[in-house]
């Protein structure tokens, strides 16, 4: 049976930010790309109607990135799957660096230009991690690409996010930067494929305990 993971990326970033990642051929990927948020919605509530995507019929595995990791924990809270993973993100309000928090308390994203972050700026693009011409030039395109009201209603919602509860089955990576899935791709597949693998290996054992125990019980 194959494994499904749905993939959600980070802000001015789509499904390209994944592009390096590689899974055997029993895993399906499924991204959940960005859909249009609502006048005024909470990450919760958008969370909520992404989240419409899922399969829940059948169990499956989540990864968010940056972003993408905030939004997965608040779907990872409400469907349970088998586990999650977040790349460069934070599962809880008191994990963002301290000058997101004050910035949010400040309300200081209402005068965030989001424009000069989509004209390219070399500043803000070595800031999200990249440092290499490759990875600024693939970071320039996803900024370019993204909708300037989706990146604004996107940065207000990271800076006023108060979650504080942590979902089953997490694990965090988030030990080399916001551009870490590309620059660590094979590092962080061979992670996730071993993470997933010896989870299944972990529930076949106590599944044939369990049916061990039924028989000797029936005996």
């Amino acid at each position: 049976m194959s494994k499904k993971i749905y993939l959600i990326s980070g802000l001015g970033a789509d499904r390209r930010a994944f592009r390096k990642l590689i899974f055997p051929q029993d895993f399906e990927l499924v991204y959940l790309d960005w859909i249009s948020p609502q006048k005024n919605e909470s990450l919760d509530d958008y969370a909520t109607r992404l989240a419409l995507n899922i399969d829940t019929s059948t169990p499956f595995y989540l990864i968010g990135l940056s972003f993408g990791g905030m939004l997965a924990t608040e779907i990872a809270k409400k469907l349970k799957p088998l586990h999650t993973f977040l790349i460069s993100s934070s599962p809880v309000y008191s994990q963002l660096p301290w000058y997101y928090r004050l910035a949010g308390s400040l309300r200081l994203q209402k005068l965030i230009p989001i424009r000069l972050l989509k004209k390219g700026n070399g500043i803000g693009l070595k800031f999200l991690g990249a440092r290499t011409d490759e990875k600024r030039i693939l970071l320039k395109q996803l900024v370019v690409d993204s909708d300037t009201t989706f990146m604004k209603w996107a940065l207000t919602c990271i800076l006023t996010w108060r979650n504080k509860d942590l979902p089953l089955n997490l694990t965090h990576i988030n030990n080399g930067g916001h551009f870490m899935v590309y620059a660590n791709a094979a590092e962080i597949s061979n992670y996730i494929v071993q993470k997933i693998s010896n989870e299944h290996i972990r529930s076949h054992i106590k599944k044939i305990q369990y049916l061990n125990q039924d028989k000797y019980h029936n005996n």
